[in-house]
């Protein structure tokens, strides 16, 4: 052994070192019990609003003119309150060498639940700064550890709510891989019980509530036997407190090849999967409800939430003068998710009527990304004009076919 492999090695020892005392310490705190935050006893609910990159602005304007018109009372009342968060851009990310920089992090602690866009996330090799993701250094500051997104497709017996683990994994480390050599790179993945247990349970309890009583829990744990093997081990303890609630275990190349079975497909109801896996998956399953631009996201913990679009910002459709006809389905999809959070459960239902509605069954106006589509405001409008139609219900309940 060389002495440059020496010395290789005891600077990956250290680097090691450090990821392990940090996630030790994060430990300490995610066993930490945390009282959930009761919007009912709130007189008064901020909501942040934080337009992001690219495609952003221009989805999160749309998506915040379709709540003015929904919960226009409660902003006159003062029960409801959106407030702009400005500075969550890459360009000042970079500016200032931060995920999220400190002024944005104070303006978003100053409110109880985030709508945000799409942020640009560096990728090696485009020049950019090695910064973190916004999203994952927002999730672990607020502990937002529930990712939830539900994809619905009545006519293809579809009805999936996915509950993906959202603080730990490959992506919580994402920016601390190493360079052991310049042609030998090493990326890490950390799994707590603690933070499988939470998560799993979540999904357990929504099964429970929501009267579905089947969990499906997608690992990798034949081959990622410690980390899987610990997330998959966390859900036959708690499957003991649900008697009531079936429950079985798949691999995720097995399972992603199942959701397009179509008789293998229906029997997913509740899924709850780690990090990676769950970000993967959901992209899949969205396409079956039309695409990543059609799905929202809850990014839940006790005390804070961040609802946001699951796509990303789509620089290249801004580039190319496409901007406009972006579809903002995906963000109003998680302001519907955003609403049914803080208590208002009949605005999200007519939210969510009227996106299924337009999106899947009278679809007027169709949005492709391109000039021969809608635009992003002429689909809000459309969004608009069929909440604000007295037979929005009956339009609604007879356009559902029945699954095959």
């Amino acid at each position: 052994m060389t002495n440059g492999s020496h010395q290789a090695i005891d600077a990956a020892k250290e680097h090691f070192g450090k990821i392990v005392d940090e996630q030790l310490q994060r430990l300490i705190a995610v066993r930490k019990p945390v009282e959930w935050l009761d919007y009912s006893k709130m007189d008064r609910v901020v909501v942040g609003v934080a337009g992001g990159d690219g495609i952003g602005p221009i989805i999160s304007r749309e998506t915040v003119r379709v709540l003015q018109n929904l919960i226009r009372d409660e902003m006159a009342s003062g029960r409801i309150e959106l407030k702009e968060i400005a500075g969550l851009t890459i360009e000042n990310r970079i500016a200032q060498m931060k995920a999220v920089p400190d002024e944005v992090m104070e303006e978003l602690k100053t409110c109880h639940v985030l709508l945000k866009g799409p942020t640009t996330t560096p990728e090696m090799g485009s020049g950019m700064p090695n910064l973190e993701s916004a999203n994952v250094a927002i999730r672990k500051a607020f502990d937002l550890f529930a990712n939830v997104r539900p994809v619905r497709v009545p006519s293809r017996g579809i009805d999936w709510t996915f509950f993906r683990e959202n603080t730990e994994g490959e992506y919580i480390m994402g920016s601390s891989g190493l360079m052991v050599t310049p042609d030998m790179a090493m990326d890490f993945k950390v799994t707590t019980k603690p933070g499988s247990e939470r998560i799993i349970r979540l999904a357990f309890d929504y099964a429970r509530r929501t009267g579905k009583n089947k969990v499906t829990v997608v690992t990798k744990a034949n081959v990622i036997k410690t980390t899987d093997g610990l997330f998959l081990q966390t859900a036959k303890e708690v499957a003991k407190d649900f008697p009531e609630v079936g429950w079985d275990g798949w691999y995720i190349d097995v399972f992603t090849a199942k959701l397009i079975d179509e008789k293998r497909r229906r029997d997913f109801k509740v899924v709850v999967l780690p990090n990676l896996y769950g970000d993967i998956v959901t992209d899949e399953a969205a396409e079956f409800q039309g695409g990543v631009g059609t799905a929202g996201s809850a990014n839940i913990g006790r005390r804070y939430a961040m609802f946001e679009a699951i796509h990303g910002s789509a620089p290249r459709m801004v580039q190319e003068g496409r901007g406009a006809y972006a579809d903002p389905s995906s963000l109003m999809r998680a302001a519907a998710m955003l609403l049914e959070h803080v208590g208002m459960v009949e605005k999200a239902a007519k939210l969510n009527k009227a996106l299924d509605v337009c999106c899947q069954y009278e679809a007027k106006l169709k949005v492709t990304g391109r000039p021969d589509g809608a635009t992003a405001s002429d689909f809000a409008d459309y969004i608009i004009t069929v909440m604000n139609d007295l037979q929005l219900e009956r339009k609604w309940l007879t356009s559902q076919p029945h699954a095959p």
